[in-house]
């Protein structure tokens, strides 16, 4: 369980960077979406069972924009309290993910008297994007942007957000992330609608 959160992490964190104390996803879905779904999940067993070889099969396993986000979809990944939904589109190296946030259940219990802090309150969509990637068995995300209700949040003022209300509880999630890749995943790269690992 561990290294498929790390893996989603790594490849999803735009997505869910507002991470905080995990609930289940509470939404309904289409059977294409729960075929999607059961097509990544084995695809993650794959790569578990994979990783645990003396010697990993190098061919590549690719899991496709629809997978990731009917996995995300489907209640198999806790979503960060406050988060109610998210979506996923992958360009060549960069994540974009869209979310409708509640920032007042992620704030619960941390109060900010700072002003420039007054936009992170309420319920509203967020659009991250992220550059992604993963080489040499370790998984880079570095933030673009973030957009909240389609005005851009200055660099400045998400980082603050981010050391008031992130750092505390995830010291490793950050504007930047790295983290080990699980499972000897060896590289993880993001190209259109696809993300592809290898393993070694």
């Amino acid at each position: 369980m561990k290294a498929r959160v790390a893996v989603l992490l790594l490849l999803f964190l735009p997505g869910v960077i507002a991470l905080t104390r995990p609930c289940w996803s509470q939404t309904k879905y289409t059977s294409s979406s729960t075929a999607a779904a059961a097509s990544a999940e084995r695809k993650l067993q794959y790569l578990r069972r994979n990783g645990a070889l003396a010697h990993p099969d190098p061919v590549p396993t690719e899991f496709t924009e629809e997978e990731i986000n009917a996995y995300f979809a489907s209640g198999n990944i806790a979503l960060p309290v406050g988060v109610q939904s998210a979506r996923f589109q992958e360009q060549p190296g960069v994540v974009v993910g869209t979310s409708r946030v509640d920032f007042d259940q992620i704030k619960a219990g941390s109060n900010s008297y700072n002003p420039l802090l007054a936009v992170f309150s309420g319920l509203h969509d967020v659009v991250v994007s992220a550059h992604v990637n993963g080489a040499n068995g370790q998984g880079l995300v570095h933030v673009d942007s973030v957009s909240i209700d389609g005005v851009d949040v200055p660099r400045f003022v998400l980082e603050l957000f981010v050391e008031k209300y992130l750092k505390p509880k995830y010291p490793t999630i950050g504007i930047d992330s790295e983290l080990a890749l699980p499972a000897r995943v060896e590289t993880a790269t993001v190209g259109l609608h696809k993300v592809t690992l290898t393993q070694k």
